[in-house]
Parts: structure tokens; C-alpha cells; sequence
């Protein structure tokens, strides 16, 4: 006979990720709560809060036009929620443990300060803080686990806990890219003249500099996975920056033009996007598909983020599953 559902162990995991604007009226506050975070913008308060204030209200309309051209709003949290339940179906093999994920976004709703309560009420014997950044980077994962720990401490939620802070090199991630990649190649027009632009998130130098491993992660996970292609052209480039700091390079806008002057197809990985947003489906798909064809690439072919790929979910489960061990 099989236990009982009260006598299994509880494990609640949660899952982190920036999070987006569900409306055009939750830009402004968004971007507000995004350069207000210490980890994004180094500035001791008041003027922190001044400087937040005001980058949020100047790039507000520009962000808007970004979010209008894919329906008023961010898709991440549903992409979230889609991983999550897919988590949940994979753990629920295990008869001894019941895991429930939960999902705590960064910079909107649902924030970690409403995801402590709802943990709290479930009442786990464990904790799984899972980052859904495959790579570390204290603006991404640490900033996300600084304020898990700050609101779970306000409330008391004194629960043994684990958290997993880079997953790049798990085996079932590396599989996922892999296989979506070979599906990309298929595509293409002249399948022996192109070249695989693996596109992150950029940062500021300065970030790198102090320390930050994003960087090396990046290009660590890249190689293993142009090990498995066994193709030898590919380019680790950057997108996404703003403001006037200077950001890590090559930028992916730049490899873009290039590969165009050298008449080659591009396949573009969004490497360290595990979920469609804006910087996929606008910047990614509208913005840099329009400059590949100005810029003469023959074929453009964008990867869809890994979302939940059989191969990446099975890898969040086995990262879950070995969190304790």
C-alpha cells in the first residue's frame, strides 16, 4: 500500500526569475523596481531612489513601444508557471516526497515578499531556491536570493534550505540546446556556410571586473556545447545594454554585421534566456532579424528559448531531486 499524502516528506521549490510588466501601466513601476535594486544600480540612498525615478519615467515610453509589439505585456510569468507545473509533473515520480513549486519574480509580481507567505502556509520540511538563470550573476541569481533571504527572515521561515546557483553545465540543459540547435540547422539554405551566434544578456564591464563569474560561465557552457555540434563557427556575443557604461563585448548587433560582410547564415541561441521575452521575441526577432537582412546574412534562424524542453525540465528535477544530497 502506498503512503499516505500527509506522511510524505513536503518540499517546496521555488522558482526565480526577473519577472515583466503584466500591463503597459506596470512598465513605469517595473523599470522603477529594476534600477532601484542595489545589485543593478550601486548608489546608497536617497539618491538611489532619485536616479531610479528618473531612468524609469525616461525610458518608460520606449518600453512600452517594446511591450506593445508583443500584446501589452511580459510573457515570462506564464512561461514561468508552464515550467513549473512540467517540474511538478517530472518530481511527482517520486512516491516518498511531494514537491510544489512556487514562483517568486524579481522586479513584479508575484515578488518573494508574497511567495515567502504563500511557502510559509504550505508549511514544507524543505526548501529548493532554484534560479531559473542558467548562469550566476549577483544582478540576476544573487540579487534574486538576497531578497528571498531578506523577506524569509521577516517572516520567520526557518526551514532547512538549499539554493542551486548556476545550472549551465547540467547535462540535460546542454542536451536541450543541442537538440534545438540541430532542428535550427535543418533550415538553412547552405547548411556548411554559417555561423552560430550564441547571444547572452550583457553587463556592464565594471560588473566583470569586480569579479562576477557571468562571463566565464557563459563561454564555459557555449564550449561544451559546440563540443557536442562539433561545428567550429560560433561567436559568444552580448545584447540588451543601455545607458552609458561600457558593456562586455562583442556585441551581438556588431557579429550580426559581420556575418553578413563574410556572406554567412547565422543560427542565434539566446543562451542564457530560458523562457521567451522581450529580448527575444522584439529585440531577437524584430529588431536584429531586420538588421540581419539590411546587414545581407543569407539565413536567419533564431533558437527558441529552451522553455520546457523535456531534456532542461528533467535536469531542474534532477538539480531538485539532489539539492539535500
Amino acid at each position: 500500500m502506498s503512503e499516505s499524502l500527509e506522511t510524505k516528506e513536503k518540499v517546496a521549490v521555488v522558482l526565480f526569475n526577473m519577472g515583466g510588466p503584466d500591463s503597459l501601466k506596470a512598465v513605469k513601476p517595473f523599470l522603477f523596481n529594476l534600477f532601484y535594486d542595489p545589485a543593478i544600480m550601486a548608489l546608497k540612498n536617497p539618491l538611489r531612489w532619485v536616479v531610479a525615478k528618473i531612468i524609469s519615467r525616461k525610458r518608460m515610453p520606449i518600453a512600452q513601444e517594446i511591450y506593445r509589439k508583443i500584446g501589452g505585456k511580459s510573457p515570462i510569468l506564464e512561461h514561468t508557471k508552464a515550467q513549473a507545473k512540467a517540474l511538478e509533473s517530472k518530481l511527482a515520480a517520486d512516491k516518498n516526497v511531494e514537491y510544489t513549486c512556487f514562483i517568486a519574480m524579481r522586479y513584479w509580481h508575484p515578488f518573494s515578499r508574497e511567495t515567502v507567505k504563500q511557502v510559509s502556509d504550505y508549511k514544507p520540511d524543505r526548501i529548493i531556491l532554484l534560479p531559473l538563470y542558467p548562469h550566476y550573476s549577483i544582478t540576476t541569481v544573487g540579487s534574486s536570493l538576497i531578497n528571498w533571504n531578506k523577506y524569509a527572515q521577516k517572516a520567520g521561515l526557518d526551514i532547512p534550505y538549499r539554493a542551486i546557483r548556476n545550472h549551465g553545465l547540467e547535462e540535460g540543459y546542454i542536451a536541450a540546446h543541442v537538440n534545438l540547435i540541430e532542428e535550427a540547422r535543418k533550415k538553412l539554405t547552405d547548411p556548411d556556410n554559417y555561423r552560430i551566434l550564441y547571444s547572452a544578456h550583457g553587463l556592464p564591464e565594471k560588473i566583470i571586473a569586480a569579479g562576477d563569474p557571468y562571463r566565464d560561465q557563459v563561454e564555459q557552457n557555449c564550449r561544451v556545447i559546440q563540443e557536442k555540434l562539433g561545428h567550429p563557427d560560433h561567436v559568444v556575443c552580448f545584447q540588451s545594454r543601455s545607458g552609458p557604461l561600457k558593456w562586455i563585448k562583442p556585441y551581438t548587433e556588431d557579429e550580426i554585421t559581420r556575418a553578413g560582410e563574410e556572406k554567412k547564415s547565422v543560427i542565434i541561441v539566446p543562451i542564457a534566456f530560458v523562457s521567451e521575452h522581450s529580448e527575444t521575441l522584439v529585440e531577437l526577432d524584430m529588431e536584429y532579424r531586420e538588421l540581419a537582412e539590411q546587414a545581407g546574412v543569407r539565413d536567419y534562424i533564431r533558437v527558441a528559448a529552451i522553455g520546457c524542453h523535456d531534456s532542461y525540465i528533467s535536469a531542474l528535477a534532477k538539480l531538485t531531486r539532489d539539492a539535500f544530497r
